[in-house]
């Protein structure tokens, strides 16, 4: 039987072309005209599962997209790891940025990725990621060496909130008997500077509309005389940061965890070059809230920011309207113990309370979630801690993220079940963005770290 680096080795081309056939598939779940995309990407994930020797592989309806679920159990008495994932993606736009196109797959060299890396949307947030779990199966099954049983749970409505994910497991309880969660939908510092995510911030994303007269207007037999709601709404998104980058949401900040100097200064510590960000964001300087590090803000710290804004007249060339209308998308990331339902609820009341009476403001909630902070002590982490060592040579650091995956809360709430974080993207591979990539190097070093996380958990347990 061949050791597990000598299957990877062996088999390393069609790792990489099996992935090709899922970023192929453009499975979009914001946009209902890829409805059929978003299934066939469901189905393909199956196969692959079934491929990589899963038993009991399960296309599971909910209100909404499917949940793939598969398990493997090798001996009822042996610790159980549930890997989470997903094969829904972000929308590619603007499609003119991308430097090919987003759902045809190549590899191209980068400074980060000199190796070469898989530029496509999905590659890192969550295909690539996802399946190198499935191809860490595979290598275990092949080489006798599956040291856990392990479940997968495979969802396809990440991008939209996972809006019918607590449906799923509300149903499931049973079926998701396990003893720690597993997840790759993360990064680390650097490939020569390996981390686990310890904590991610919460998330309340809004849609808000302002309204004016009921029609488009000539802003020349108007102007002046009416609110343009454009120049409202503008001016009301500008009032919720102060000079000093501070939300001036009444109460927003009552509930947030403050860190104390000595965890400030442990942060401090993780490798990081203002210089090195700045360059890779093409930046003449940062910018946030005062009296808090680059790190820390990205981090540690509350945020909001508008994600899309828009209104009036947007094509080519001049015409000169006030428009009836204007909306804007406000995302807020919360530390802990920041609650979403209550932020969303500040959020709202405040807007609609500085709105001028000459227009019309509706604030319509959309997709939220809890923040959440794993603990360094437990047997995952230990077990993640130790497999990121054999593999990479060191020891990885312990790190918080700025991003958020909501149902890591929701999987301790309802399963009891703590998250294990352990990701292998970088800063750099454009998630969300255009050009959208993963390295080869990283691929690969999930296929192979994965299985070392289920013999130091067993071990653990």
């Amino acid at each position: 039987m061949s050791s597990q680096k000598d299957y990877i080795q062996k088999n390393k081309e069609r790792f990489v072309e099996e992935l090709f056939t899922l970023l192929r598939i453009p499975s979009i779940s914001a946009d209902s005209a890829y409805k059929g995309d978003v299934m066939k990407a469901a189905e393909v994930v199956a196969e692959s599962l079934k491929s990589a020797g899963a038993e009991k592989v399960e296309i599971c309806p909910t209100p909404g997209y499917p949940i793939v679920y598969a398990e493997k159990i090798v001996d009822p008495s042996l610790p159980t790891v549930l890997i989470y994932g997903h094969y829904d993606v972000q929308p590619p736009d603007p499609l003119e940025l991308w430097t090919t196109k987003p759902f045809e797959p190549v590899i191209r060299k980068t400074d980060k990725h000199p190796d070469g890396a898989i530029f496509a949307r999905g590659a890192c947030d969550d295909k690539g990621q996802m399946f190198m779990h499935v191809k860490a199966l595979e290598v275990m099954n092949a080489t006798n060496t599956l040291a856990c049983n392990v479940k997968f749970m495979i969802e396809g409505e990440e991008e939209v909130g996972s809006e019918n994910l607590a449906w799923f497991v509300d149903r499931n309880v049973e079926k998701l008997n396990a003893d720690v969660i597993l997840i790759s939908d993360t990064g680390m510092l650097a490939n020569d500077v390996p981390s686990i995510t310890t904590g991610l911030r919460g998330l309340s994303y809004v849609e808000v509309k302002v309204t004016g007269p009921n029609r488009d207007l000539h802003s020349g037999l108007y102007g002046g005389a009416v609110a343009n709601p454009i120049n409202v709404l503008n001016k009301m998104i500008a009032s919720l940061q102060d000079d000093n980058n501070h939300i001036t949401i009444p109460h927003f900040y009552e509930d947030v965890q403050e860190l104390s100097e000595a965890e400030r200064e442990a942060m401090s510590k993780a490798p990081f070059s203002l210089e090195n960000y700045k360059q890779a964001l093409d930046l003449s300087d940062v910018y946030g809230e005062l009296g808090y590090s680059t790190p820390e803000r990205a981090s540690i710290r509350p945020t909001l920011d508008v994600n899309g804004i828009w209104g009036g007249y947007m094509g080519e060339g001049a015409k000169t309207v006030i428009p009836s209308w204007a909306k804007a998308k406000i995302s807020m990331r919360l530390v802990p113990h920041q609650d979403p339902d209550k932020i969303t609820k500040l959020f709202q009341e405040h807007f609609e309370k500085i709105a001028p009476s000459a227009v019309k403001v509706e604030v319509t909630p959309h997709h939220g979630g809890l923040p959440y902070v794993s603990p360094t002590d437990d047997p995952g982490y230990r077990a993640a801690s130790k497999a990121m060592e054999e593999s990479f040579g060191k020891t990885p650091v312990p790190v918080r993220s700025g991003g958020s995956i909501p149902i890591v809360a929701l999987f301790e709430q309802k399963l009891g079940l703590k998250s294990i974080l352990m990701g292998f993207g970088l800063d750099s591979d454009a998630i969300h963005s255009p050009n959208e990539h993963y390295g080869l190097f990283n691929y690969y070093k999930g296929i192979e770290t994965i299985p070392l996380f289920f013999k130091h958990f067993r071990e653990n347990n």
